[in-house]
Parts: C-alpha cells; sequence; structure tokens
C-alpha cells in the first residue's frame, strides 16, 4: 500500500487541503496523511478557511488533526510532499541517511517540473489565499495521481 505525507510549517492551512484533495482522487490502497514541521497547532483542526474551501469543492477535511513530523514518518510514509522550499529543508535535516531525502518532494514540482515552487501560505493573508493554495494543489495532487494510477 502506498502512504503519502503532506507538510507544512503548522498543518492547518496547506497540508491538511493537499491530504484532502489527494484522498478526493485516489481509491484504495493508498494512504494519505499530513503534519507541521513545527509544533504550533498539535492536536488542532485544520484552519476554519482552509475547511470552509475544501467544503466549496465537496470535501470535508474538518476531521483532521494537526501533528508534527517526526523522524518515524520516513520509514511510515513512501513520498513525504513538502509545502515549500523552507519545509523541505526542515524534513531534509532530520533524515537519517539518503534513502530518506530521497523520499522528500516539492508537491509543485508534481505539477511545475524542476521550477521548485513553493505553495504559497495563505495563514495571514484573506480568503482569495486559500482559494489561489487550493487551486495550486489540486494540479499538482492531480499530476501525483495520474502517476500513482499508471
Amino acid at each position: 500500500m502506498t502512504k503519502i505525507l503532506m507538510v507544512c510549517l503548522g498543518n492547518i492551512c496547506r497540508s491538511p487541503l493537499a491530504q484532502g484533495i489527494l484522498e478526493s482522487k485516489l481509491d484504495t490502497p493508498f494512504i494519505v496523511d499530513s503534519a507541521a514541521t513545527s509544533n504550533y497547532h498539535i492536536g488542532s483542526p485544520p484552519d476554519p478557511r482552509s475547511i470552509a474551501i475544501a467544503k466549496k469543492f465537496g470535501l470535508d477535511i474538518s476531521k483532521q488533526s494537526g501533528r508534527q513530523f517526526n523522524v518515524d514518518d520516513f520509514d511510515t510514509f513512501d513520498t513525504i510532499y513538502a509545502m515549500d522550499s523552507s519545509n523541505y529543508e526542515n524534513i531534509i535535516k532530520c533524515a537519517r541517511n539518503p534513502k530518506d531525502i530521497s523520499k522528500v518532494k516539492l508537491i509543485l514540482n508534481e505539477s511545475h517540473p524542476n521550477k521548485n515552487l513553493d505553495v504559497p501560505d495563505p495563514y495571514f493573508g484573506g480568503d482569495s489565499g486559500f482559494l489561489d493554495v487550493y487551486n495550486l494543489l489540486d494540479v499538482a495532487c492531480n499530476a501525483i495521481a495520474e502517476k500513482l494510477k499508471v
């Protein structure tokens, strides 16, 4: 069974959306989860604006709960998608070996290969930022889903 982890700074905006979007595009036998590189929101639900934008597109992410990335995630997950370069670097710092590092990717490289683009953090912006993030992640998750269906 393929296991995928989405990671952002707080696990309340981008990675919960990425988790919900990708889950909606895959059938079993896939597991998708999300985590944070920080410990700011452990146990918290996603940001209400993330929940609202997901709901607008027919997804319910309200039951997700924030958790922090840990080194055991390298053993649990096949692929770890970072939402931006800062989170990518923080994940890589936890890596124990080249195999761990090989599992970590920037999510937007799936839709924009080798561009190393960041999914902007919408936390301090308005509602339109959450729609922009949703749209970026939807395209990236379409690309991921297509690869996994092969």
